[in-house]
């Protein structure tokens, strides 16, 4: 008996184009993936054969050590119209003051802060003068130096123009960017991304990109890592899937120009920035494989989890990705955020508790509002504790949170804020520190209100421990009978 005819993808799934976004990507965290934008331009069954259809050259590009473990291994190959080789000489160019990359303590340019901070709303550069992405960068703080391969920056970036005949390479550092204002328009050897804010996009070391600002001027905010690459979390007892699912990071399809016209390549080595000029574009890759690749995320997509019966999980369960660090089962740093979600828990206390982490926080908000940390934590600004800095709430959020009936109900609504929490202690940076104008100290009279009430029950407490026939607090302590001298004579 014949039977009825279904059907058959015709290749492997891409996702749609939106309103807000024209771009086509594959999706998959860690995937190999492979992407031509002519046919056949993809070599068969080998990665470099002698000679390549349309007169291609190959370019291998690689993330990790050659012998690193297979699932470590990183690498990429670019089927290009011309190699990167292919440029006229390098040049220093002129020190940006406000970037920074060694967060030494010996270093003069940073310092070390003992208390909370927090920064206004950054300042977007006015029209009087155009500032690209790479002009615009802003070192916040950091740990370690990127020739160490060990640490990390925090950066912003302030912006009002595209970048035009210019693209960057970051030796340093993966980078992990978060527009906070106007979507970033990104091209990248490998294809083109929309990024919005609400998205996270990662540009690993040694990929040249460029970002144009179709919304107009733009902030936001960068961390860079030396050394590592982001990971998903482990999810332990969660199983197989939760969190970031790997099936929503989404990479770019090939695209390429043909332009033969002047570029220029910004390169930024040791904290140094250098640049070479080429009479070719440096977006010319007609097809690629590898799994060294960019990628993007909408952090809207995150599968939540927290408590359904009492108390709070720690904050590593809102981990969308991680960097490990030298040490075994020590992160160097975790990415987290805060997003809508249900809060249930019984008999508990709702708000973050009052804590002092070994690790360092950095926190920032790309839309909405978050409550409890200082009058100017606004979309733009920042926020930061040391190591074993106490920190929690405001008395009044604690007044509240103590009173209310605790129904289940839903928080953070319209709010994606976001955490760099690293288990390095931080140096802070210069412009952060005295050039950025928008430095405040969170106001310690926030916890004014946090009085000693146990001291309002010290009739009662005395009332229980006579009745137990225990010592009253306040009491004299009888002394304690020194023991006897043993005479040696």
């Amino acid at each position: 008996m014949a039977t009825a005819s279904g059907a058959s993808a015709r290749g492997a799934f891409v996702t749609e184009a939106r309103s807000d976004d024209p771009y086509l990507y594959q999706v998959g965290f860690g995937n190999r993936f492979a992407s031509e934008a002519l046919p056949g331009a993809l070599p068969k069954a080998q990665n470099m054969p002698q000679k390549l259809k349309y007169d291609l050259y190959v370019e291998g590009l690689t993330g990790a050590s050659f012998v690193a473990p297979r699932a470590e291994n990183l690498n990429a190959w670019l089927y290009r119209m011309r190699p990167s080789v292919a440029h006229k000489g390098f040049r220093k160019l002129p020190a940006n003051p406000d970037l920074e990359s060694c967060f030494l303590t010996l270093n003069p340019k940073v310092h070390i802060s003992p208390t909370q901070l927090a920064w206004h709303p950054f300042d977007i550069p006015s029209g009087s003068e155009k500032v690209d992405f790479i002009q615009g960068l802003k070192t916040i703080a950091g740990n370690g130096d990127p020739t160490l391969h060990e640490g990390l920056a925090i950066h912003m970036y302030l912006a009002n123009a595209s970048m035009e005949k210019k693209a960057f390479r970051n030796n340093d550092g993966d980078l992990l960017i978060l527009p906070q204002q106007g979507r970033l328009d990104i091209q990248t050897e490998y294809g083109k991304l929309m990024v919005r804010p609400g998205e996270l996009f990662v540009v690993q070391r040694g990929m040249k990109f460029k970002v144009l600002l179709p919304d107009g001027p733009s902030r936001g905010y960068i961390q860079e890592i030396y050394g590592q690459h982001y990971v998903l979390p482990e999810l332990g007892p969660l199983g197989g899937h939760g969190l970031a699912n790997p099936r929503d990071f989404e990479s770019p399809l090939a695209s390429f120009d043909i332009d033969q016209s002047a570029w220029e390549i910004v390169y930024k080595v040791g904290g140094e920035l250098h640049a070479c000029d080429q009479d070719h574009t440096p977006f010319d890759v007609v097809a690629w494989h590898g799994n060294y690749v960019p990628y993007k995320y909408e952090l809207e997509k995150f599968i939540g989890v927290g408590s359904i019966t009492k108390d709070h999980i720690d904050p590593s369960c809102f981990c969308v990705l991680t960097a490990k660090s030298k040490q075994p089962n020590v992160p160097l740093c975790d990415f987290l955020i805060s997003y809508p979600r249900w809060d249930v828990a019984s008999n508990t206390f709702r708000p973050p508790y009052y804590h002092r982490n070994s690790s360092t926080e950095f926190m920032g908000l790309l839309y909405g509002g978050y409550g409890g940390r200082s009058d100017g934590f606004q979309p733009g600004g920042a926020s930061f504790e040391n190591s074993f800095t106490p920190h929690g709430v405001s008395y009044e959020e604690w007044e509240k949170a103590t009173q209310h009936e605790l129904e289940p109900r839903r928080i953070s609504e319209g709010t994606v804020a976001f955490m760099f929490e690293s288990s390095m202690m931080f140096t802070i940076s210069d412009w952060a520190i005295k050039r950025s104008g928008k430095l405040h100290e969170h106001e310690p009279k926030m916890w004014d209100g946090l009085k000693a009430k146990f001291m309002d029950h010290i009739d009662d407490i005395n009332a229980e421990l006579q009745a137990q026939g225990l010592p009253l607090l306040g009491e004299t302590a009888p002394a304690v009978a020194k023991p006897a001298q043993i005479s040696t004579t």
